[in-house]
């Protein structure tokens, strides 16, 4: 049992445990005697180390990505870190790679670090046993995802509606007189399904390429995309527009394809500095990274006062419009 769990209990917040537990007088008798009583109960041992900071909690949150050299890790875990600096929580960041083995010996690694709750950055975690765990782990602490998220109790999802802003891409290519939307995604974690539906709803829409004939899988690789198109071109497979599920894909695909003389608009994901720096810049789906990390730590600082918040949060995605957007 954790404080978090005595204070549910109970249904007052954790600062009023900590005041209980470290003998203030701003607490009344009824409210210090039903606290007593319930870590009696449950025999609740509070942390001795911790205590000395005058709060059973060492005020740090555990982060959890997959690889923090992705652009898009890195301005997660910094935007996470420089808005719990303002509530005065520290971070502690550890990174699963992209292997494929089972994971949750990261979030053990947390756990052993007297974490008081753990952010999640997208999907790292695929495998049934890692997720088995996390439903035991909701009963610890709380767990905040950002742009993912998983049915369980105590686990809240904080995600960018990355479907409708790849739907409403497909929408404003078609207005454009664009009618062969080729589609090329990384991977399946939970946001890259969100982007592929909102692809396929678009095409459906306009009863576009209903066989689904233009979407393609690709490594997250700047030379695999480049294979690829080259193998699209010698085939002859025509498209006249393009959306890519990360800003490197498309990218890469505007590079070959203006080596070759074809010009034609071209939407990445993430609207990375990578976007912004590429020639002709690129238009990309701005997925609110900062809305997304701060409303992590907003939540963590309502459950932390005992306040009822959603289990899921969705917030609108921007596509912001460059050079790329009107190459026809």
């Amino acid at each position: 049992m954790t404080i978090y769990d005595v204070a549910k209990e109970c249904g007052v917040s954790i600062a009023t445990v900590s005041r209980v537990l470290n003998g203030s007088g701003r607490v009344s008798s009824k409210t210090k005697e039903k606290v007593l009583a319930v870590m009696k109960k449950q025999n609740y041992q509070p942390n001795p180390f911790a205590r000395g900071l005058g709060l059973d909690s060492m005020k740090m949150i555990g982060v959890i990505c997959t690889d923090v050299s992705d652009a898009f890790y890195a301005k997660a875990v910094s935007l996470i870190e420089e808005y719990s600096r303002q509530i005065d929580w520290n971070v502690l960041l550890t990174c699963t790679g992209h292997g494929k083995e089972e994971k949750y010996k990261f979030v053990e690694f947390l756990l052993n670090k007297h974490i008081d709750a753990l952010i999640i950055i997208g999907t790292p975690f695929v495998h049934k046993k890692d997720l088995y765990h996390f439903e035991k782990l909701g009963s610890r602490i709380p767990i905040i995802m950002i742009n993912s998220y998983m049915e369980l109790p105590n686990v809240y999802g904080i995600i960018c509606d990355e479907a409708a802003a790849v739907q409403d891409a497909v929408d404003k290519l078609q207005q454009q007189g664009c009618n062969s939307i080729a589609y090329f995604y990384d991977s399946l974690t939970y946001s890259g399904r969100q982007k592929l539906t909102g692809y396929r709803a678009g095409i459906k829409k306009y009863h576009l390429n209903a066989k689904c004939e233009l979407e393609y899988k690709v490594e997250k690789s700047f030379e695999q995309m480049n294979t690829l198109i080259k193998k699209l071109l010698a085939e002859k497979v025509f498209f006249d527009a393009l959306v890519t599920s990360e800003d490197i894909l498309a990218i890469a695909a505007q590079k070959i394809l203006l080596q070759e003389n074809r010009t034609m608009p071209i939407i990445g994901c993430n609207n990375s500095i990578l976007a912004q720096c590429s020639t002709p810049a690129l238009s990309s789906i701005d997925n609110r990274l900062d809305i997304l990390c701060k409303a992590a730590i907003e939540v963590l600082t309502k459950l932390m006062n005992n306040e009822t918040v959603p289990t899921k949060m969705l917030f609108t995605a921007n596509l912001v419009e460059r050079e790329s957007f009107q190459a026809k």
